[in-house]
């Protein structure tokens, strides 16, 4: 049963991912036929990240009452049935309203699966979870331009992503006893085993005001470094757009590698010295990316170092949480830490393009480095706190 329910959740992390990118890949397209500006893609996924944020925070209470597996079911359904309306949606505004369940359904499965295997699963699963998705949000733009190329269009792109998403609901659904037998003598937080917290109660447990701009922190340069790096690349280093675009996508595929990586040894080096690690790597990557007059070679390669730093934070941190925070508090804080990543992911780097645009984009590595060192700061607070309180590594 464990090694069944285990497939399933990874089966499920590829499915988060393979909506991500999909209005990336196929709005070219779309925005003509819809006659919107190329702008407008902005507006939609603001709404999705809204959506996503306020499901987070409400995740605590919704898994609490209905369990893990329902949520996840029911929250792969939502985002199912959103994807089937965008294949279908002939305007702007359809899609507007479309991105409130795609989002709604997208951050309350996020969180449930993350907490599910923090509290029951060892951190090598966590990081090799966190990869797949990094594989299924590389499979969503291969199926999009798949559809794109072979003259079926966007809707069959989105269409084909939804009919994976409705087989995945459909095994979910059948496999509900499965998650109700694995939570039977733990301390999952499912079904009022332990009582909701609002937002003022949880920020007042010890260490958590200090891992929510840490996590805000990470999910903030990993979005920032991955929009604005062509541009970095192009416009301050004077490497060709087509080099600079591929080693953008490699800055990905660094993600996704080092948590393949990572899940080797992040057992045996604990999830404290995986960040510790994540943040010395992504800061050599920096500087790799910053100082004048290095090869070209050493600047694009910093960004695939960079990646690998950032690959083992977010899953160490996640993991962490049932043992920095306490088993009955951690979907809570998930949830919430979750909030935070997604505002940081979704805020800043437009914060970024405001100063490129106005000051320089040369200050790129230095806003990354800025940010790295939110995330040392933060977490070593935050190592500090949960040592007094007694928690382990």
């Amino acid at each position: 049963m464990y090694s069944i329910l285990l497939a399933l959740i990874y089966l499920s992390f590829i499915s988060l991912g393979l909506p991500d990118a999909l209005l990336g890949s196929a709005w070219p397209v779309m925005r003509e036929e819809m006659g919107a500006p190329l702008s407008f893609a902005g507006v939609i996924s603001m709404i999705i990240a809204a959506d996503t944020i306020v499901s987070s925070l409400l995740s605590d209470r919704m898994t609490k009452r209905f369990g893990a597996g329902m949520v996840t079911a029911a929250s792969v359904l939502m985002t199912a049935a959103a994807l089937f309306g965008f294949s279908a949606a002939g305007s702007f505004w359809m899609l507007c309203v479309l991105a409130v369940p795609y989002g709604l359904g997208a951050g309350a499965v996020d969180a449930a699966l993350n907490n599910y295997v923090a509290l029951r699963y060892a951190s090598r699963h966590m990081n090799w979870l966190h990869c797949f998705w990094g594989v299924g949000a590389s499979i969503g733009p291969y199926i999009m331009g798949y559809c794109l190329t072979g003259g079926n269009g966007w809707n069959d792109g989105y269409r084909m992503v939804a009919i994976v998403q409705i087989v995945l609901t459909a095994i979910l659904f059948f496999s509900l006893p499965l998650w109700k037998r694995q939570k039977a003598g733990t301390q999952d937080g499912g079904h009022g085993r332990s009582p909701t917290m609002n937002l003022s109660q949880i920020i007042k447990i010890n260490g958590v005001k200090f891992i929510l701009p840490a996590f805000f922190g990470y999910c903030a340069l990993e979005s920032t470094a991955g929009l604005w790096a062509s541009s970095f690349l192009v416009l301050q280093r004077g490497i060709s757009p087509e080099t600079a675009a591929a080693y953008a996508a490699f800055f990905y595929m660094g993600i996704t590698g080092g948590r393949f990586l990572s899940g080797f040894i992040s057992d045996k080096i604990g999830d404290r010295n995986m960040i510790r690690i994540g943040i010395a790597v992504m800061t050599i990557g920096i500087f790799a990316v910053w100082l004048p007059g290095t090869p070209g070679w050493l600047c694009l390669n910093g960004l695939i170092i960079i990646g690998l730093g950032c690959a083992p934070v977010y899953p160490a941190i996640i993991h962490a949480t049932p043992t920095n925070f306490g088993k009955e508090n951690s979907q809570a804080i998930v949830g919430v830490q979750m909030a935070s990543a997604y505002t940081g992911s979704t805020l800043m780097p437009p914060l970024f393009g405001i100063i490129a645009g106005n000051i320089s984009i040369a200050l790129y590595p230095a806003f990354l480095l800025g940010l790295a060192g939110l995330m040392l700061f933060m977490t070593e607070r935050l190592n500090r706190a949960v040592i007094v309180r007694g928690a382990r590594p």
